[in-house]
């Protein structure tokens, strides 16, 4: 819900401020608030090299992620982007099962997570379009982006969440993203502020505090605890709310049978991805 509704404050902000740029300082104020954070409990920031070197390729696999999106967002309609970015849970689980111990594909995971991306594809079926050469450049990107964010969790699942705090983790991925995420801000977004206002100001905090600090900070406590497969499968719910909080509650627009229909799917979805047949 927190991550859904994220989509609906960066749209009032983007009036303002350009997406990159808004992403890089989103990263900047969240790292330093767990910078902050850390001093306070006396963590460590880089307890060895090896760590330093694992989150650095998790801060840039994740600045990478937003470049793609931003640039796949020139080529092709946002809506079919956003549900071909949605294989990443695909991803995550298939990386799941030949990269880490005891977090294995299965029948019912596949059915769980082609049922609930189906709800996507309901949601989004009237904003789909249809497949032109002149598109295909985005969606292209959008899939690479849509693997990185897989590959990402299961990186750090693998390489840092047996081996650093949470706070740290999530450190490395801010604190290394943002200078990439401001680089390419300056390289294809010009302004990167026309104007400022009370609304942009309390989207930039919902997005830097609620989302990028805390709720972020809980994601790494769960992947530290959770398999993967199943933790990503429930990012399906983000698109979900992210048109029940743009759409609905700041639109104004009514609640459409797609919507119910996605929303049904992908809560099925996850029933399935979770199930554990009896011996």
């Amino acid at each position: 819900m927190v991550w859904g509704s994220n989509m609906a404050f960066v749209k009032l902000a983007s009036r303002d401020i350009a997406p990159l740029f808004m992403a890089g300082i989103r990263s900047m104020v969240a790292a330093i608030c767990l910078y902050i954070w850390m001093k306070a409990k006396g963590l460590t920031l880089f307890p060895s090299r090896i760590i330093i070197f694992h989150g650095v390729v998790a801060g840039l696999l994740f600045g990478t992620e937003f470049g793609f999106i931003f640039v796949g967002l020139q080529y092709t309609l946002a809506s079919r982007g956003y549900v071909i970015l949605y294989t990443a849970p695909f991803i995550a689980a298939l990386g799941a099962h030949f990269f880490l111990v005891e977090d294995r594909f299965n029948l019912w995971k596949a059915c769980g997570l082609m049922l609930a991306f189906g709800g996507l594809v309901v949601l989004f079926l009237k904003n789909l379009g249809t497949f032109s050469f002149e598109a295909f450049p985005g969606d292209l990107l959008f899939l690479i982006a849509g693997t990185m964010w897989g590959m990402t969790t299961v990186y750090i699942k693998k390489y840092l969440a047996q081996r650093a705090d949470p706070l740290q983790i999530l450190f490395y991925q801010l604190f290394f993203s943002a200078p990439f995420l401001f680089a390419l801000s300056l390289s294809f977004e010009d302004p990167v502020v026309s104007g400022f206002s009370l609304l942009t100001a309390f989207s930039l905090f919902y997005q830097c505090i609620i989302v990028a600090f805390l709720s972020y900070l809980a994601w790494f406590v769960l992947v530290s605890r959770y398999p993967v497969s199943l933790l990503h499968a429930f990012s399906f719910f983000t698109p979900v709310f992210g048109v029940i909080f743009s759409g609905i509650l700041i639109l104004g627009e009514a609640i459409s049978p797609n919507l119910i229909l996605a929303l049904i799917m992908v809560s099925l979805g996850m029933v399935l991805v979770n199930y554990r047949p009896s011996d």
